[in-house]
């Protein structure tokens, strides 16, 4: 077990996811633009000069940076592990991943492959003075791509793509009842730490999930992460209503930038608002999750990109289904913090209507 723990693996992959999200989000907000201004992604077909308008050209390029996303978790965990000259092997066994059709799951695995290997070989490969410059560009680079390349299409490759096509196959035959569990499930855990290592880790999987032609799990995670701030924004609407007062003065000006972050899908903004009354604002964030959630695997909402925020919604196929998931989301969010939160009222200042002290005359002396 501690030698399990040694190898660090789940730190290695959310370092990976955090390199990563900066590509999704740039490819992911490319193709909303394009698609939802008329374009189409031709990445499979490629781009022919004169056939293709502006639109889509970034549907294309965005199409295509997604399409390598196996690749760059791939590179993302082996330079985790191994430095710079993990690299290359990560490089390579990312794009052998994507050429056996083993898709996120081929590019995590080929990743720590790659990286656990070039560790290994810089530890234990002794050269000659003369050499040993040669070791973090050349030897460790060739040696550890070769043997990574060659293991993840010849021993990973078909387990990978055969797990892979199970686990489509049942998530594609699931039911009414078992896409509403998984809603539920989903859209409650990807929210608990606001952005942070349980958040990545679902998302992790659902990018999976989303290799394999599955969008409504990834879609589902991603309207949550927008939906979450905009309904503390709703919350503090509500609380005016009933006469309550749950947020500070500073978190009310938080919430400015916090919910038009979070149309844009970053939930990170609403952290500072949240962290002064914890418990609650996780249990309102859990709750709400879970129905926007479950709303968004039953009604089917398929985003074609794995970000964007309300961007999204025009590359469903049926985008009033994104959009109800995300009011429904926003609704029981902010009604059930407004009701739960702490009323702060004056909290921190004197009453001003309290008296005050009489003075005691027996107190006073005249000299």
């Amino acid at each position: 077990m501690e030698k399990l723990k040694s190898l660090n693996i789940k730190s290695h992959l959310l370092t990976a996811i955090s390199y990563m999200l900066p590509i999704v989000c740039g490819g992911g907000f490319l193709v909303a633009i394009g698609m939802a201004l008329g374009g189409t992604n031709l990445y499979a077909a490629g781009l022919v000069q004169g056939q293709f308008t502006f639109w889509d050209a970034l549907a294309t390029m965005g199409g295509a940076a997604l399409g390598l996303l196996p690749l760059i978790i791939s590179v993302g965990i082996s330079f985790s592990i191994a430095g710079k000259p993990g690299i290359a092997p990560g490089f390579v066994a990312g794009l052998s991943a994507i050429a056996i059709s083993a898709g996120f799951i081929g590019g995590i695995l080929g990743g720590y492959l790659a990286g656990y290997l070039a560790l290994f070989i810089i530890k234990n490969l002794k050269l000659p003075a003369w050499a040993r410059g040669l070791m973090p560009t050349v030897v460790v680079p060739l040696i550890s791509s070769f043997i990574a390349g060659l293991v993840m299409i010849y021993v990973f490759g078909v387990p990978i793509a055969a797990f892979t096509n199970w686990l489509t196959n049942v998530l594609l035959g699931l039911g009414t009842s078992s896409k509403l569990v998984l809603g539920l499930v989903i859209g409650s855990l990807c929210i608990v730490d606001f952005g942070g290592p349980i958040n990545k880790t679902v998302y992790a999987f659902t990018l999976t999930l989303l290799a394999s032609g599955i969008r409504e799990p990834v879609t589902a995670l991603q309207l949550v992460n927008t939906a979450t701030p905009i309904g503390f924004g709703l919350a503090y609407l509500i609380s005016k209503a009933l006469h309550k007062n749950i947020y500070e003065p500073e978190q009310v000006e938080n919430l400015k930038s916090a919910v038009p972050m979070g149309v844009l899908n970053i939930v990170e903004g609403v952290i500072p608002i949240v962290m002064s009354d914890l418990a609650r604002a996780l249990i309102a964030s859990a709750v709400g999750g879970a129905c926007g959630g479950a709303v968004t695997m039953v009604l089917g909402a398929d985003s074609t990109v794995p970000f964007g925020g309300f961007l999204m919604l025009p590359t469903m196929t049926r985008p009033w289904t994104g959009l109800l998931a995300i009011a429904v989301n926003v609704v029981v969010t902010g009604c059930l913090y407004a009701v739960i939160a702490k009323n702060k009222g004056n909290e921190g200042f004197a009453d001003e209507r309290e008296e005050e002290e009489e003075p005691d005359l027996e107190d006073i002396q005249i000299f």
